[in-house]
C-alpha cells in the first residue's frame, strides 16, 4: 500500500491538459478561463448619473438658489447642449451626465413649477456622479485561469465579449462493475442492489466542469468488461467502480492489464477507499473505485476532483484543508490515514457515530470529513483537526 499522498501525486502525473475551446458567454459558466480576457471600452463610458434628479455646476448650488430647467437626460438619450451659469438639466439614474455639469442634486432636494426647480436649504452634499470607467477602464483585465461563475459572466459582458476561451470540458466515462447492480427505476431481485455510486460521481464530476457518460453496467465476466471499456475509448478519463479488489469475481484488475493498462497503483493507505487502483490504459488514465458506496464517493473526492481541476488548467494539488474545533473527543486511529464523515455546525466539527464505508445515509448528512493521520492519538473536545469540505 501507499500512502494518499502519494496516490494522489500518481494519480495527478496521469492528468492531461484540456486544450482550449471558444464558447458562447452564455454557456461559460463554470469553465476554465484559458485566456485573459482585457477590456476595450471604459464602463461607464462616460460620467454618469448615480441617481435621479438634476445635473448642475456645482457652483451654482446655494440655498434656495432658482435654477432653470433647459432638458433631460436619460439611459440612452443623452442631453447635447451645455449647461451653463443657474440651469439645471432633468437627469435620471445611468444618463450622461451633460456637458458643464459636476453635480447631480437628488429629486427630493429640490422644488419644480414648471422650468424651475428651487433647491432646499439642506442639499445632500454627495455629488452623485460616477467618473468615466468607475467599474473598470480599457486594459482591465479577466485574468486566467479560473473558474468563471455569474459575476465573472456578468462583467466580462459589460466589457462587451460574447464568446471567450475556456478549457475543454474532461470527458468522463463511468463503468459501474458487478452482476449485483441494476439501475434505478428497475426491479431488483433479492440479492441484487442498486447502482448508486454512479449517479452520484457523476454528479460530482459534473459540478466541478467535466462532461459525464454513464456507460451500461458491466457484468462480471470478460467479455461484458471488455465491451464496456471498447465504449470509453473516446473519453479523456475512465472510472470504474467496484470489481478491483482480490475476490474471485473482482475482475477489473486483471481484465484491465490483459487489455493494455499499466498499472501505476493499488491499493491505498486509507479508510474507506483501500482497494484504489490508477494506471494508463491503451493511453487513457484510468481510475478503479472501491465498490463500497461511500467508498467510492470519498475517493470520488480526494483523487478524481483533484484531477479534473488539474485537467482543466488548475494548479495540481489536494483539496484544500482547515483547522476546526472537535465538538467531541474522538478515540485513537488505526494505521491508515482515516476521511470521517463529519457536520461542522456552530465553529465545531462533530465526526457522526457511525462511520461504515456502506452507509450512504450517513454521507449525505455530512458536510464536511475529519481526516485522521495514520497511527493518530486519541484526541479530546476542543482540540483542531483537518477538515475538507464536502
Amino acid at each position: 500500500m501507499i500512502s494518499v499522498a502519494e496516490a494522489l501525486q500518481r494519480v495527478l502525473a496521469l492528468a492531461r491538459p484540456m486544450g482550449d475551446e471558444l464558447v458562447p458567454l452564455r454557456h461559460a459558466a463554470g469553465r476554465r478561463l484559458a485566456q485573459d480576457v482585457t477590456a476595450t471600452r471604459d464602463q461607464p463610458p462616460f460620467p454618469s448619473s448615480a441617481m435621479d434628479g438634476y445635473a448642475v455646476r456645482a457652483e451654482d448650488v446655494a440655498p434656495s438658489a432658482e435654477l432653470s430647467v433647459i432638458g433631460e437626460a436619460a439611459a440612452g438619450h443623452a442631453f447635447d447642449g451645455v449647461i451653463g451659469a443657474v440651469e439645471a438639466v432633468r437627469i435620471f439614474t445611468g444618463a450622461p451626465v451633460p456637458s458643464g455639469a459636476s453635480r447631480v442634486i437628488i429629486q427630493e432636494d429640490v422644488t419644480r413649477s414648471g422650468d424651475k426647480v428651487v433647491l432646499n436649504d439642506n442639499v445632500d452634499s454627495s455629488f452623485y456622479i460616477r467618473s468615466k470607467g468607475d467599474d473598470f477602464k480599457v486594459g482591465d483585465t479577466v485574468s486566467a485561469p479560473r473558474r468563471l461563475v455569474a459575476s465573472d459572466i456578468a462583467l466580462i459582458a459589460s466589457m462587451n465579449f460574447r464568446e471567450v476561451s475556456v478549457k475543454r470540458r474532461p470527458e468522463i466515462a463511468i463503468i459501474a462493475t458487478g452482476d449485483e447492480l441494476v439501475m434505478p427505476g428497475e426491479n431488483p431481485r433479492n440479492d441484487q442492489i442498486i447502482a448508486s455510486n454512479t449517479f452520484g460521481l457523476a454528479v460530482l464530476f459534473e459540478a466541478e466542469g467535466a462532461f459525464v457518460r454513464i456507460l451500461p453496467i458491466a457484468r462480471d465476466t470478460a467479455e461484458s468488461l471488455t465491451t464496456a471499456f471498447s465504449l470509453a475509448t473516446d473519453s479523456d478519463l475512465i472510472v470504474t467502480i467496484g470489481g478491483a479488489s482480490v475476490g474471485d469475481h473482482d475482475i477489473v484488475g486483471q481484465l484491465a492489464s490483459e487489455l493494455g493498462m499499466d498499472r501505476s497503483f493499488y491499493k491505498v493507505a486509507m479508510r474507506p477507499g483501500k482497494p484504489l487502483m490508477a494506471g494508463h490504459f491503451n493511453g487513457l488514465p484510468l481510475i478503479g473505485l472501491p465498490g463500497n458506496p461511500v467508498s467510492s464517493m470519498i475517493c470520488g473526492h480526494i483523487f478524481i476532483l483533484p484531477m479534473i481541476r488539474a485537467m482543466m488548467g488548475d494548479q495540481p494539488g489536494p483539496l484544500p484543508r482547515y483547522k476546526v474545533p472537535l465538538a467531541a473527543a474522538l478515540n485513537a486511529n488505526g494505521p491508515r490515514e482515516h476521511y470521517m464523515r463529519a457536520i461542522v455546525e456552530n465553529g465545531r466539527v462533530h465526526a457522526a457515530d457511525r462511520q461504515d464505508s456502506a452507509l450512504l445515509s450517513v454521507l449525505a448528512t455530512a458536510n464536511a470529513l475529519i481526516v485522521r493521520p495514520p497511527d493518530d492519538p486519541p484526541r479530546a473536545e476542543g482540540v483542531l483537526v483537518d477538515v475538507i469540505d464536502l
